[in-house]
């Protein structure tokens, strides 16, 4: 299974605005859709999220094989930096499933951190293949009802992202809009928010990083929602909004500066395919350089 493509984005908005004024059913009759889009369309017509009722964020992430990597020792170490961000949050309301070929050494699995082998046999780049088992193993987490966010083994998410999360209990879900990018090989931290005229050419957060999106998923009634989050994370991170604004579940920005994306570190698959040079360009364009603000970061990620 390799990423699929995204729908234009000319063809995403007559989607949508097909969708509000002419209704799911005609949109599904009528015009050339996507799987994704008709999952989308089906929750938008049958099973709108209703009120949020002790939610928990579920963490799904796709570990790349060892046999893909020069540096397994560095995989680990880093996934064991993601793992300390989530067990600093100040709200207890989460749990991890990851999934991969080799089960990383010098980790504590327990009740909140689940292992899920990937047996099957694979060609290439197998992150949305794992990121397909882990939406369709969601219903299995003991978690009936929250919010499931796909997250990479190397990024990192601020102490407050899930108290935010579960006490402000979003319809939809949540969206990165603000959060850090670090450049790994000089250290360099920018930012990544919404461009303004005093910013123009600055990215949002989920435009930058596929650690940006935690979507709704309520399986009291059925377990839909997990083959529609397979299908909405077959895609590249910057459908993540407009698939579920299409499904009638649109993702609540968070207030905060709520992840940090690693770049450079020398696994990243990115950099395999070279395509970091313009994160690098953009993290030195956009240097945080104000002492109590880094400091303020070290403080949010120390293990960086």
């Amino acid at each position: 299974m390799a990423q699929v493509p995204a729908t234009p984005k000319t063809r995403r908005a007559l989607t949508c605005l097909a969708a509000r004024t002419l209704g799911p059913r005609w949109t599904y009759e009528n015009l050339a859709t996507q799987w994704s889009e008709e999952l989308a369309l089906e929750r938008r017509a049958h099973a709108r999220p209703g009120p949020v009722s002790d939610p928990e964020v579920v963490f799904l992430i796709p570990l790349v094989g060892r046999h893909h990597v020069s540096d397994w020792c560095a995989v680990e170490a880093r996934l064991a930096d993601t793992l300390a961000s989530f067990r600093r949050q100040t709200s207890s309301r989460w749990k991890v499933a990851i999934c991969g070929q080799d089960r990383p050494g010098g980790l504590d699995f327990d009740d909140r951190v689940r292992f899920l082998p990937f047996t099957r046999p694979f060609q290439g780049n197998d992150k949305w293949a794992k990121l397909e088992t882990l939406c369709k193993a969601l219903p299995e987490l003991g978690v009936g009802s929250g919010y499931a966010m796909p997250f990479d083994a190397d990024d990192l998410l601020a102490p407050g992202a899930v108290a935010e999360m579960v006490e402000r209990r979003s319809r939809g879900g949540y969206l990165v809009t603000r959060g850090w990018v670090l450049d790994a090989e000089n250290r360099t931290v920018g930012l990544c928010a919404p461009q303004t005229l005093r910013a123009p050419g600055r990215k949002a957060f989920w435009k930058m990083c596929g650690s940006c999106a935690a979507f709704r998923f309520d399986f009291s009634r059925d377990h839909r929602d997990a083959e529609f989050l397979a299908a909405v994370t077959a895609h590249e991170h910057r459908t993540f909004p407009y698939l579920a604004r299409l499904a009638g579940r649109p993702l609540t920005p968070l207030h905060q500066e709520a992840a940090l994306y690693v770049i450079n570190h020398g696994e990243n698959f990115g950099k395999r395919r070279g395509r970091v040079s313009f994160k690098t360009r953009y993290a030195s364009r956009f240097a945080v350089t104000d002492e109590i603000t880094l400091a303020q970061i070290r403080a949010a990620f120390p293990t960086v």
